[in-house]
């Protein structure tokens, strides 16, 4: 029931139609007892910066879903940039803080990382290849750095995209070591896909995978199917692994905490929602 009361947590991004948020958020709200809703909301690029500054004068918001085109551009846009948007160069969540001003995080790599946590894997002290520097590559660096990875190597086909990610990382985190240029995944305790390959048929692995150890927990960021490729080929190593869409499942809950709403599991999230595709 939406009454005078409800509060809003606007979904903003262009195009909508495959927006899954609402479809997640709004059941776990209805089952709480929680008087919210995720309002999808198609905005164009050039658009964005007037709606998101107007948004935030509503009294009943409570905060917004930043996705694609807009994540790079919300940085530009806030008062307060929290370390991990900040090293990641982007924003999927927005809030308004206690003195009115907007702070903006990026969770992409948090649920990334809980879901390494609640597998039993700490990245605390660890060694980690990221393969992958674009958006979702440098959200994972980030949160890896802010859980205490020692040491971590970066590649990127655009190898300007992996020196950048590293520069960011050092300022943030100065005692780590950090490398760039090289894939070899042998001796890594971590291994991360966060290339789009395995997209698409017949896509290359972005390692070789026959350098992997089969201690090494391999992660995914790919979601169009559950095992993909890299995931099969890291089993087969005897690897444990980690699938794409639990990235997704395992960050709703730090954004839930993010905008005040308490917490809740992904597995219950994943029971309650209405998906549709």
């Amino acid at each position: 029931m939406i009454n005078g009361n409800t509060e809003i947590v606007a979904h903003i991004g262009f195009p909508t139609h495959a927006f899954k948020a609402p479809m997640i958020y709004n059941p776990w709200f209805e089952a709480q007892g929680i008087n919210a809703i995720v309002v999808p909301m198609g905005c164009q690029v050039a658009d964005y910066p007037d709606l998101l500054h107007s948004i935030f004068r509503l009294s009943n918001i409570r905060g917004a879903l930043i996705t694609m085109p807009h994540k790079v551009s919300t940085v530009g846009l806030l008062d307060e940039v929290f370390p991990t948007a900040a090293i990641a160069g982007s924003c999927n969540a927005v809030r308004r803080g206690p003195d009115g001003q907007l702070q903006g995080d990026m969770f992409d790599g948090e649920g990334f990382v809980r879901g390494l946590k609640r597998k039993g894997f700490d990245p605390q002290g660890r060694r980690a290849l990221v393969v992958g520097a674009g958006g979702v590559g440098c959200a994972i660096a980030a949160s890896l750095a802010a859980a205490g990875v020692l040491e971590m190597d970066l590649f990127d086909l655009n190898p300007d995209a992996a020196s950048g990610l590293a520069q960011r990382l050092l300022h943030h985190y100065p005692r780590m070591t950090v490398r760039t240029g090289r894939k070899d995944p042998g001796g890594f305790e971590l291994l991360v896909n966060a290339t789009p390959m395995g997209m698409n048929e017949g896509d290359p692995l972005p390692v070789d995978m026959s350098r992997l150890d089969a201690a090494t927990f391999v992660g995914e960021v790919v979601m169009k199917t559950e095992m993909t490729p890299f995931l099969k080929a890291a089993q087969a190593r005897g690897c444990p692994v980690q699938v794409g869409s639990d990235m997704l499942f395992e960050q709703i809950p730090a954004y839930l905490e993010f905008f005040g709403f308490g917490t809740s599991t992904p597995e219950i999230l994943r029971s309650l929602a209405r998906l549709n595709y």
